[in-house]
């Protein structure tokens, strides 16, 4: 079964690498910030920064996916094809 994405006006490749650089920035924040609260509060604290380290992958996956539509898009010959079509 294949899904297909809706088109999201304004949603680019560009963007989706972005979110997944910025996920990596965020757990690094996350995991330094574990080191400084209380013992109590630190499992929890570093079960959120693992947890936001798994964005990334998926971020950049879906910006690969995006990056092959929009190559689909800007071929000439399914321009053509289009056309045809009407």
């Amino acid at each position: 079964m294949v899904l297909r994405l809706p088109d999201l006006p304004g949603l680019r490749s560009e963007h989706l690498y972005g979110g997944s650089l910025g996920a990596i920035g965020l757990c690094i924040v996350l995991w330094i910030r574990a080191k400084t609260v209380g013992e109590d509060e630190r499992g929890n604290a570093e079960r959120r920064a693992i947890f936001v380290g798994l964005w990334p992958p998926m971020f950049w996956l879906i910006g690969d996916t995006v990056r092959r539509r929009e190559e689909r898009r800007a071929r000439p010959r399914d321009l053509v094809r289009a056309l045809r079509k009407r």
